[in-house]
Parts: structure tokens; C-alpha cells; sequence
């Protein structure tokens, strides 16, 4: 199993960093991509899972969704479409279904329109290179010091309930990680509209929002019974598996470069 995740690492590594360098319609193609793919998913392990949801809807929505907040478009007038049609889709159905509505809503609004922000930080000016490198690359020390910690010395469960490896211990090494690594990189990029401080609330939010995006997929998968999202990444699960620590980091971490 080893080998295969090494192997998707070493190619999809480069590809990711090479994308975020040049920006424009390629990481926006990108970022649409992966949020139609973790779309498309999350359709097929409910289905799997014997939960109704609109499949084709779901796709449609969910790209339009992720498309509108890519290219910075009229998001609201979109989102009123996509509920419409969502709504209007049930209303004329034979067999109708509350539970259908809220289940395909939900996964075009939390898989298409919530990661597609990461194109929104790319275009930031005039650091969007920058803090685009910053976010992913603190996301993934996040990752790998809650891991090994978790598996070295992880006693206490987090939430036993979505995730039953994820323990207390891991989660604080995995902020601390998040906080030290966007320090060290604000420092090594430099970008100009971020401080240290700045840098300093960045890497805690991503911290906690990367963690509890995590097991927010999880609560999905769970609900359905499914261990990955899918097989699409070799020894790596599916797309949503990979960029589950995105879906709540990325409109949390583009709200607060705006906004501080």
C-alpha cells in the first residue's frame, strides 16, 4: 500500500505546486475540477450508502456552484438558481422526497461552492502565489503531525464517533504544526500583506478549521457506511479524501485575508 501512495505523491506533488504557480485559468480549471470530483463522490458513496440524492443535479449544481466562486462571478444569483432548480426538480418528482432536497443541496454547497475559494486566494493581490503556497503546504504539516503524533503517543479519542483514530493528542500537534509551519513560511515567502502576527492567527485557524473539516467528511462517510470517498488517487482513496482539510480551511482562510 506504501508504494502506491508514494507514487501518486511524487507525481501529484509537483503537478499541484507547478498549477498554483501559474494561476490563472489553469488553477481555476483545477480547483473546479477537484471540487466536481469530490461532488461526483459524494453522489456515489450515498447512493452506495442507500441515501436518495439528485445525481445529476448534484453535478450540475455543484460545478456551477464551485465555477461561479472560481471566476469571482454573481455567486448569490447562482446559488438562488441551483436551489431552484434543486427545489423544482423534487416539486415535479413521482415520488418525493424531502430527505433527496436537502442531501443533494447540501453536497453542492459544501463540496462545489466551499473549496472552490482556494482559486479566490490565488487571485488575492499581490500575495495570492504566495499564501496559496503557504495554506497548502501548512495544511499538509497539519496533516502529518497529527498523524504521527496521533500514532506515537494518541490516548485520548477526539471523536470516537466519526473518526476513532483521530485522538486529542494528535489534534494539538497538529495545530501546533499548523501554527509553527506558517510562521517558518511566512518568513521564507514573505509576503508582503501578511505579518507575522497575521501569519501567526492564519496558521491557528487553519489549525482548527483544517481538523474539523476532516471530520466533517468523516461524519459523511460515516452516515453512509463508507470508508473512502473513492479509488481515484492509488493508495490515497478518492479526491474528497485528499482534500477533505480544505473544504472548511479555504473560505475560512480567504474570509480572514480579506477581512483582518
Amino acid at each position: 500500500m506504501l508504494l502506491p501512495r508514494v507514487l501518486t505523491a511524487v507525481v501529484g506533488i509537483p503537478l499541484l505546486l507547478w498549477l498554483i504557480h501559474a494561476g490563472g485559468l489553469a488553477w481555476v480549471g483545477f480547483v473546479v475540477a477537484v471540487a466536481v470530483l469530490c461532488v461526483y463522490e459524494y453522489g456515489l458513496i450515498l447512493a452506495a450508502g442507500g441515501r436518495p440524492v439528485q445525481r445529476l443535479n448534484l453535478l450540475f449544481c455543484g460545478g456551477a456552484l464551485a465555477l461561479s466562486v472560481a471566476l469571482g462571478g454573481p455567486s448569490e444569483a447562482v446559488l438562488t438558481a441551483v436551489t431552484a432548480v434543486v427545489v423544482l426538480r423534487e416539486m415535479f418528482s413521482r415520488q418525493r422526497s424531502l430527505e433527496r432536497l436537502c442531501f443533494t443541496l447540501f453536497g453542492a454547497l459544501f463540496l462545489g461552492w466551499m473549496p472552490a475559494h482556494l482559486a479566490l486566494i490565488r487571485g488575492l493581490r499581490p500575495d495570492g502565489e504566495k499564501l496559496t503556497f503557504l495554506i497548502f503546504i501548512t495544511i499538509w504539516i497539519l496533516d502529518t503531525a497529527a498523524y504521527a503524533a496521533g500514532k506515537s503517543f494518541g490516548r485520548h479519542k477526539l471523536a470516537g464517533g466519526l473518526s476513532p483514530k483521530k485522538t486529542w493528542e494528535g489534534a494539538v500537534a497538529g495545530w501546533l504544526g499548523a501554527v509553527g509551519a506558517a510562521l517558518l513560511l511566512r518568513g521564507l515567502l514573505r509576503p508582503e500583506s501578511l505579518g507575522p502576527l497575521g501569519a501567526l492567527a492564519l496558521g491557528a485557524l487553519l489549525g482548527v478549521c483544517g481538523q474539523l473539516s476532516d471530520l466533517a467528511e468523516s461524519l459523511v462517510k460515516r452516515a453512509v457506511g463508507a470508508k473512502d470517498s473513492g479509488n481515484l488517487l492509488p493508495g490515497h482513496g478518492g479526491i474528497m479524501d485528499r482534500f477533505d482539510a480544505f473544504i472548511l480551511a479555504a473560505p475560512a482562510a480567504y474570509y480572514f485575508l480579506i477581512l483582518r
